[in-house]
């Protein structure tokens, strides 16, 4: 009588067992966040990653929803090899509409700016690529031979790997830029035109960059534009700048390249950048007809004022042009 009593409270302690495994689905799921795929490229969220996440929810008020699939690697470019990073919602199943955003003169794919836009994106469902210009973060090539239209070209290769990705669709493609990389994102989109770009979002476009070369003052630092010599020193030494920027932006067709482009777009500025003065994004406005204008009063170059309400403006945006 004993044994069988026994064997009974065995049954039911298993089947005890079984029924709070099925009823904890959000264990198991953190079990399988702490697994990593076994290519060195792709790594899926781990605890660590969503304790930065929660902690991004506080600022940006944009965590990706489950986890992101994070793959790293380098494609050929206009100096050599590109570092990008390519960031894939796993909750979302199909094509995914893409996002391309591009950082500025000096920066690189990890700066704060970059990070924040694409984790904001990735909780809409929207895939991103961040990339590091020729030149710049972990890129090949010298900052020194790196030129807006060679940036350019960096772009295009960057484009045409995303084209070439089976997840990717490639009729919701949307280019974001800051600083030089909005001029940037804006020439690549008045070249591609709105057929094969579906929306453009500049922050402080660097449209001043012409008049800099023709004034002779880059960055605080003064040359003879109609002879530039051939390195110029930025920052006390850090960055040398090569005289073909400076003879390739003083007829650089900004403005006129970019007019060709008539999809949807969203600019946005801040009335105490020193370095972009907002009336260079102020024009992109009335360049393109029907955009989105967002001027933020006594905001800086980086937005440093309320740098999450700058991402959620373009993130908002680009989510209501591309978004599932």
């Amino acid at each position: 009588m004993l044994s069988m009593t026994n064997r009974n409270l065995k049954s039911i302690m298993r089947s005890v067992t079984i029924l709070l495994l099925l009823l904890s689905p959000l264990s198991a799921g953190n079990s399988l966040a702490r697994q990593h795929c076994s290519s060195p490229f792709i790594t899926m969220a781990t605890d660590s990653h969503e304790d930065s996440s929660r902690q991004n929810d506080i600022l940006y008020n944009a965590v990706p929803k489950g986890n992101v699939i994070k793959e790293k690697l380098f494609i050929n470019g206009s100096k050599g090899k590109l570092s990008l990073i390519v960031n894939r919602p796993d909750h979302v199943r199909g094509r995914l509409p893409i996002a391309i955003l591009m950082h500025g003169f000096g920066g690189n794919k990890n700066a704060d700016l970059m990070v924040a836009l694409s984790d904001s994106l990735l909780r809409h469902g929207i895939a991103t690529v961040r990339f590091d210009f020729n030149g710049h973060g972990e890129s090949e090539g010298k900052f020194e031979d790196m030129t807006v239209p060679n940036e350019i070209e960096d772009a295009k290769e960057v484009y045409r790997y995303v084209c070439a990705q089976q997840w990717a669709d490639t009729t919701r493609i949307a280019l974001a830029g800051h600083s030089q990389g909005g001029v940037v994102a804006s020439m690549l989109a008045g070249e591609l035109g709105a057929n094969r770009i579906a929306a453009v979002a500049l922050l402080a476009p660097a449209a001043v960059l012409r008049d800099d070369a023709i004034r002779g003052n880059t960055m605080g630092a003064t040359y003879d534009p109609l002879n530039p010599p051939a390195t110029i020193e930025l920052f006390g030494g850090r960055l040398k700048l090569g005289a073909a920027f400076v003879r390739t932006a003083f007829r650089l067709p900004i403005y006129e390249t970019a007019a060709h482009y008539m999809g949807p777009a969203c600019i946005v500025h801040g009335t105490g950048d020193r370095i972009v003065p907002y009336t260079y994004g102020e024009r992109y406005h009335q360049l393109w007809k029907g955009s989105e204008y967002h001027e933020l009063p006594g905001f800086d170059h980086g937005f440093t004022q309320n740098q999450p309400r700058a991402v959620k403006l373009v993130a908002d945006f680009i989510a209501k042009q591309i978004e599932l």
